[in-house]
């Protein structure tokens, strides 16, 4: 039995495929792996004195699964913080390691989309802290801020480009971004002008996209659903073929 993206070498640059690959995968693809960026504890020592008076907080805010799995001890420990996620695979890290579901998790999984969902949920204003990582935006503080809370934001970890192999972007078919910043790190890990990519390449939303093409690439398509399962559906879009067409034949 062969999926319908049988034969497709899908390029994945997130630090660890999971869920994401597990999709591909299932629908006959082959993954080719090729993390962009390697996560490091940050060192200053910020985080741990943040979280070490977290009770003082309203709302913990995790943007990525490499944040939770940093916060989680603190998570377990002060149950009358409420926590917001980015998405599924970063709700999941923390149930895993904080014992303890997510207080919010937005349908749209970015941080538009969480910050929409926060805005209805903290309705007034409340104290926020932030983990994020060194190379995130400003979009969730600073519209956090415009709604009038009090924002503190950590470095929850730092992150270091991992140059890829040079022939990375002819070996395979497409090249999936599921963030801005990894739009950005595979701009800036490749090089070139344009930086180098596979025929096919597709954007979980909007604002990946923009960074995308900041960043010097041509972006063949973006999700609607700005979710895996939309970046998943743009792509087989991309590879023509039909969303009613089974996962395997």
């Amino acid at each position: 039995m062969t999926g319908v993206l049988a034969g497709r070498r899908v390029l994945v640059t997130r630090e660890r495929p999971g869920e994401l690959a597990t999709m591909l995968e299932a629908l006959g693809a082959e993954v080719i792996h090729i993390p962009l960026i390697r996560v490091v504890d940050a060192t200053d020592g910020e985080l741990d004195r943040h979280l070490a008076r977290l009770g003082e907080f309203d709302w913990l805010v995790v943007t990525s699964v490499a944040g939770a799995q940093r916060v989680a001890e603190a998570v377990a420990r002060t149950p009358g913080v409420r926590v917001a996620v980015v998405g599924t695979a970063t709700a999941t890290a923390v149930r895993d390691q904080a014992g303890r579901a997510a207080d919010l998790v937005p349908q749209r999984q970015n941080a538009i989309g969480l910050l929409e969902a926060l805005s209805v949920a903290a309705a007034t204003p409340q104290r926020f802290l932030l983990a994020q990582g060194d190379r995130a935006a400003d979009t969730l503080q600073a519209g956090l801020r415009r709604l009038g809370h009090d924002v503190t934001v950590v470095m929850a970890y730092r992150t270091e480009l991992q140059p890829p192999p040079p022939d990375i972007a002819e070996r395979a078919d497409a090249l999936v971004l599921a963030s801005g910043s990894a739009a950005a790190a595979w701009a800036a890990a490749v090089g070139g002008d344009p930086p180098p990519t596979p025929p096919i390449v597709v954007s979980i939303g909007p604002t990946t996209t923009a960074v995308a093409e900041e960043s010097g690439l041509k972006v063949t398509a973006t999700a609607t659903d700005h979710s895996l399962s939309g970046l998943v559906a743009i792509l087989r879009t991309a590879f023509g073929v039909p969303q009613s067409e089974g996962t395997s034949g």
